[in-house]
């Protein structure tokens, strides 16, 4: 695990093997090793000839935890992954994210295209546009004594992978509850780079595919069948896709 330091937020990362560079952008509530590590997916870019960089977005694993919303803007968080670019010394690479993370590569493309040249969302779809609902719920049950004082299944999903990881529990609580900003479709139309969007048949975090596939130029996607927003990271239709995507994007 490496560290570097941006503005107030320390960030770590890991870089995996050799080869052209794929920056992975992990989920609420997970890490850089959970999200891509456990689930094969570094291993999968690896044997693809891609290198891959993992890192923990601030408030989560390893990287700085802070207990204000205000710290977890999304434009800081697309800064930091902005900047760890910068740190590595690359001018240009794809980018991957999921749920969260897809949130934060999408507006990366749009507000710094001339260092992405393909992205991946995933597990992110139409609700990138019309958002993910009430996440007060979610706060609330990250700040519960325990899990058995959770009710509600959505709630108590996010609680029960928060303990998995190992997290903050404040810290996510305080990201859940920053502006949890969406993306209109003319600021989408702005990305020109190749875009692939997958998402699992199942998954109402997500949203449907179709929608922003039509929002975004040249944009392509695929849907995992009866995959939902938890089981539908390792899934290898979506590994498969998603090298076919980057390979076709070189």
């Amino acid at each position: 695990m490496q560290f570097f330091t941006d503005d107030i937020a320390t960030i770590a990362y890991e870089v995996w093997g050799e080869g052209r560079p794929v920056l992975l952008i992990h989920g609420f509530a997970s890490t850089g090793r959970v999200n891509w590590v456990d689930t094969g997916w570094v291993r999968t870019l690896n044997q693809a000839g891609y290198q891959a960089i993992t890192f923990d977005n601030r408030g989560h694993g390893r990287s700085s935890k802070f207990h204000d919303p205000k710290f977890y803007a999304a434009t800081l968080m697309v800064d930091d992954a902005h900047r760890l670019i910068a740190h590595l010394g690359h001018d240009r690479l794809a980018i991957m994210g999921y749920s969260m993370g897809a949130r934060i590569a999408a507006l990366l493309a749009i507000d710094h295209p001339e260092g992405v040249t393909a992205a991946v969302l995933s597990g992110l779809a139409a609700n990138m546009m019309r958002g993910i609902g009430d996440t007060e719920p979610i706060a609330r049950a990250l700040e519960a004594d325990s899990l058995a004082a959770v009710s509600g299944e959505t709630a108590r999903t996010f609680r029960s992978f928060a303990e998995q990881t190992g997290s903050d529990l404040k810290a996510l609580a305080a990201c859940m509850r920053s502006a949890r900003q969406t993306i209109s479709e003319e600021e989408l139309q702005r990305i020109r780079v190749p875009v692939l969007v997958v998402a699992g048949s199942e998954d109402m975090t997500a949203g449907p595919v179709e929608p922003l596939v039509a929002a975004i130029p040249g944009a392509k996607g695929v849907i995992l069948p009866g995959r939902n927003h938890m089981n539908a990271v390792g899934d290898r239709l979506h590994k498969e896709s998603v090298v076919a995507f980057l390979n076709a994007a070189k």
